[in-house]
């Protein structure tokens, strides 16, 4: 991990940098897809129970998730494959789908049990949601990206951390 502010940069630069901030990008449009769905479908009655509503917002909003992060995280074109993407895909969604669920279970015992205005109702409902998918998030970085499309690494590039250091070391021992 980067020590300072210039490795940081150097690091975002870099091919797995770039992964992660894609994939740390179209996690956050669809948690934001998610969580408005959340707000206002159970926010305006218009789905009145907290996990109908939690469950509507979640598989609506894995559509669009799972097209950001093939096209643009994965890097990937073309008909998408079936057992190698699509499925696995689906597999890890609906686990954060019923972690969030389990969740939504515990934000109605909340709810029903304070008798609290709508607002704050919603506003339970929805954190809870996104407590859900922040503790999924890391699961999904490091099992589904690295595990199910680890692809070709390029190689890396001349300013990538690992190779600055490696120019160090050797730079200081010719010296």
């Amino acid at each position: 991990m980067p020590r300072n502010w210039r490795e940081l940069r150097e690091w975002a630069r870099s091919y797995q940098g770039q992964k992660l901030i894609r994939f740390t990008t179209t996690s956050l449009i669809s948690t934001a897809i998610s969580e408005s769905l959340i707000l206002v479908t159970y926010g305006f009655k218009i789905i009145p129970g907290e996990v109908q509503a939690t469950l509507f917002a979640n598989v609506v909003a894995m559509l669009p998730a799972y097209h950001l992060n093939r096209r643009w995280a994965w890097g990937k074109r073309g008909r998408s494959q079936w057992r190698r993407e699509v499925a696995p895909y689906v597999a890890m969604s609906s686990l954060g789908v019923t972690f969030s669920l389990v969740g939504a279970t515990y934000a109605r015992h909340v709810v029903h049990s304070h008798h609290w205005v709508h607002l704050i109702n919603t506003a339970v409902v929805g954190g809870t949601n996104i407590a859900a998918f922040a503790v999924f998030w890391v699961l999904k970085m490091l099992l589904f990206n690295r595990i199910f499309h680890p692809g070709q690494r390029p190689a890396r590039a001349r300013h990538s951390v690992r190779a600055q250091r490696a120019r160090e070391r050797i730079s200081r021992g010719s010296s």
